[in-house]
C-alpha cells in the first residue's frame, strides 16, 4: 500500500482506488490506512482520500544511513544530468537482479522507473559482468542465446577496455521490439514465451564493437561501473536515446565513468 501511494506522491487515492490497484478486501484496506494515518505513514484529507504522510518521511531519512551508495550517489549523478542536459540514473545489483534505485531528470523511456528491477542475465547488466571472475562471467554467457554468445563475449572484452557499456537499439525496429515484448509479457506458453525472446535478441544488436562505429551512432544509454573493493556493485547510467558521433559517445563514456569513479572513491573514503 505504501509502495502504491508512493507512486503517486502528488495524488491522494481514494479507498475504492487503492482496493482495486492492490486487491484487498474493503475491511482489510481500511484497517491498514486506519493504522498507517495513526503511525503518520499515510494522512487522511477532507474527502477521505490518502496520501503519504510525513512520519513516512522521517522514517525515510532515517533509513538513509543504511544505504550510503544513495545519498553518496546523487550530487554526481545531478551534475552529470546537468552538464549533458540528459536523465542519468544509478542501478544497483540486488542477487540475481539490478534496481533502478535513483532517477535524476525525467528519461523518454517508461522502463526507466525508480524500483524497476531488471534480470541479472544477458544482455542485461554487462557494465557488471565485464569485471566479473571468468565463473561469473561464463555463468552469464550461458544464460544467452547460442546465436548471442560469441558477439556478448566480445562485448564483455569491449566494455571493460573503453570502461562502459552502451546500450543501442535501431531505429526502425523499435516498433516491432515493443510489440513482441508485450505480447511476451502477455499470458503464454512457456515454449511461446521462450521463442518470443529469442526473437527480440535477434532485433537487438548488442552494444558497440569497436569498428562498428559510424558517422552517427543510436545510443539509448551509456554506462559505467561502481566498485567495491574489485566487485561492481551499482553502475552510474545516462540515459541520452539519441543519436552520437563517435567522438560524442566518448565524450559522454568519459563523463560517466569519471561520474561512476566519483562515487567508488566517496564509499572508500573514511567517514
Amino acid at each position: 500500500m505504501v509502495e502504491l501511494l508512493s507512486r503517486h506522491p502528488a495524488e491522494h487515492l481514494s479507498l475504492a482506488r487503492i482496493i482495486r490497484a492492490t486487491g484487498l478486501s474493503r475491511g482489510t484496506a481500511h484497517a491498514i490506512l486506519t493504522q498507517l494515518t495513526a503511525d503518520g505513514w499515510t494522512r487522511r484529507d477532507t474527502d477521505g482520500n490518502y496520501g503519504l504522510g510525513q512520519g513516512l518521511l522521517a522514517v525515510a531519512r532515517r533509513t538513509e544511513t543504511a544505504f550510503p551508495l544513495r545519498r553518496l550517489a546523487r550530487p554526481p549523478l545531478r551534475d552529470l544530468a546537468t552538464h549533458h542536459d540528459i536523465p542519468v540514473f544509478l542501478a544497483e545489483r540486488d542477487d540475481d537482479a539490478i534496481v533502478i534505485t535513483e532517477v535524476i531528470g525525467t528519461p523518454s523511456l517508461p522502463w526507466i522507473r525508480q524500483g524497476r528491477r531488471l534480470p541479472y542475465a544477458p544482455p542485461v547488466a554487462r557494465e557488471f559482468v565485464a569485471w566479473a571472475p571468468d565463473s561469473e562471467r561464463h555463468a552469464w554467457l550461458a544464460r544467452a542465446d547460442p546465436a548471442q554468445t560469441t558477439r556478448l563475449d566480445a562485448v564483455l572484452t569491449a566494455v571493460r577496455t573503453r570502461g562502459y557499456s552502451v546500450e543501442r537499439l535501431a531505429d526502425e525496429a523499435t516498433p516491432l521490439l515493443e510489440a513482441l515484448a508485450a505480447l511476451r509479457d502477455s499470458p503464454v506458453t512457456d515454449p511461446l514465451r521462450r521463442r518470443l525472446g529469442t526473437l527480440i535478441a535477434d532485433l537487438i544488436t548488442v552494444d558497440y564493437l569497436p569498428h562498428e562505429l559510424g558517422t552517427e551512432n543510436a545510443v539509448v544509454t551509456v554506462a559505467a561501473p561502481i566498485f567495491h573493493g574489485d566487485t561492481v556493485t551499482a553502475a552510474v547510467v545516462a540515459c541520452p536515446d539519441t543519436r552520437l558521433t563517435a567522438d560524442a559517445l566518448a565524450t559522454l563514456g568519459a563523463a560517466t565513468v569519471a561520474a561512476a569513479h566519483t562515487v567508488t572513491t566517496a564509499l572508500t573514503a573514511p567517514r
